[in-house]
């Protein structure tokens, strides 16, 4: 059970990164956004990264075999590292229209299972 309220929490995490990371880049369609400056925009994003952390930290500390956790230190990072690809991705291609999965991403993806598939073997 630990393993999926760690995976759920950061997939979770990663929603509100990659919100704070980018959607200001799509925020400024917006009307009350167009003319938002430079701290407006950090100030913005460091809001949205408030959540991810609240997420972040929790999944971490569940999830860490040193607290009882599943996962060690390593699969912990190599989990999250693809949640947020995951995340990304889905994201640049629901909100970025002009942004396109081309072959070499997809195997650059391949690679990453593998890495996966390395990182959690015994």
């Amino acid at each position: 059970m630990k393993s999926i309220i760690t995976i759920g929490l950061l997939v979770l995490s990663n929603i509100f990164m990659t919100l704070a990371w980018y959607g200001h880049l799509k925020f400024k369609e917006l009307k009350w956004f167009e003319n938002a400056g430079l701290i407006t925009i950090v100030l913005l994003s460091w809001g949205m990264a408030f959540f991810e952390y609240c997420f972040q930290v929790p999944a971490n500390k569940i999830g860490y075999e040193g607290n009882g956790g599943p996962f060690s230190l390593l699969q912990l990072k190599v989990i999250q590292e693809v949640i947020t690809l995951v995340i990304f991705v889905i994201f640049s291609l629901l909100f970025f229209k002009n942004e396109s999965l081309r072959w070499n991403h997809l195997v650059g993806f391949t690679f990453l299972i593998l890495a996966v598939y390395f990182i959690f073997k015994k």
